[in-house]
């Protein structure tokens, strides 16, 4: 059993250090996962807004030539 009991005074709380070494190990993890979230957030949103550009893109192509010369045609 864990005492909160130092020289005669209640600590109050729980005292998380050196339980096992899962605490540690939460240290260590937490700050990781929450990277790892945040990329994967990040490349869900870029995907996202790639697919949403080249779906703005196919919707103005026609069949017609390019007017201009510095566009080229698609099949080029």
């Amino acid at each position: 059993m864990l005492s909160n009991v130092v020289g005669g005074r209640s600590i109050p709380g729980l005292v998380l250090a050196h339980q096992g070494g899962w605490d540690e190990i939460l240290l260590v993890a937490g700050p990781m996962a929450l990277v790892v979230v945040l990329l994967w957030l990040a490349k869900r949103r870029v995907d996202r807004q790639a697919a949403t550009a080249d779906d703005a893109q196919d919707g103005t192509r026609s069949m017609a030539a390019p007017t201009s010369r510095n566009r080229p045609t698609k099949s080029s």
